[in-house]
């Protein structure tokens, strides 16, 4: 008698949460749901989120695969300096077009190119030459200039020529750009992948 006390208990108090939480639900859903009414009659009118579709790339051989696996983890890794320059790049030009003054210029520029090596200049240490010459290209994905053009925007002609050098001997090119129709469509695949959460 006892037991079946006990679950008859248990029961009426399972069916008395559950109505609670499925009240709870029917009252979050009655706030955020939104409708239309179409010829008297309320029509349930839900934005749906865009869900992209990626096709799978095509391998011409193992070698490639190999390849994109590597170029997978080599991505993850730059693409958010890649993307945090080009912030940084958007934010330094709207704070510039503010100033007139040329001395002004200069101090922000000095004051703007010590915040982002202290910022990055660790990290960016870290980076092997592939990962680097891939931040190149990023680079000039996410902000339409090269680095080299950056470089000369910023700190003048001269030391962009002086980079370029340095780079040159590591195998790099500041002037690389990307072209993601065409050499770089891998590297693209790899982003929108990212960009919708699929890897």
């Amino acid at each position: 008698m006892k037991r079946s006390a006990l679950i008859t208990a248990l029961l009426v108090y399972s069916l008395t949460n559950s109505s609670i939480e499925s009240q709870e639900l029917a009252d979050s859903i009655n706030l955020i749901l939104q409708h239309r009414i179409v010829n008297h009659d309320t029509i349930p009118h839900v934005n749906l989120k865009e869900v992209p579709v990626i096709p799978p790339y095509v391998f011409k051989n193992k070698r490639a695969k190999r390849h994109y696996g590597k170029l997978v983890r080599n991505v993850k890794k730059v693409l958010p300096y890649a993307r945090s320059a080009g912030e940084k790049v958007n934010t330094i030009n709207a704070d510039l077009a503010l100033l007139t003054n040329e001395k002004e210029k200069k101090t922000y520029l000095k004051k703007a190119e010590k915040e982002l090596f202290d910022e990055f200049e660790a990290p960016l240490r870290k980076l092997t030459f592939s990962q680097g010459r891939l931040l190149i290209k990023l680079i000039n994905r996410e902000t339409g200039n090269t680095t080299y053009d950056l470089i000369k925007q910023f700190k003048g002609g001269v030391s962009a020529f002086f980079w370029q050098g340095i780079a040159r001997l590591f195998g790099s090119n500041l002037k690389s750009e990307y072209h993601a129709e065409s050499e770089d469509k891998m590297i693209e695949h790899i982003i929108l992948l990212i960009d919708s959460g699929i890897i």
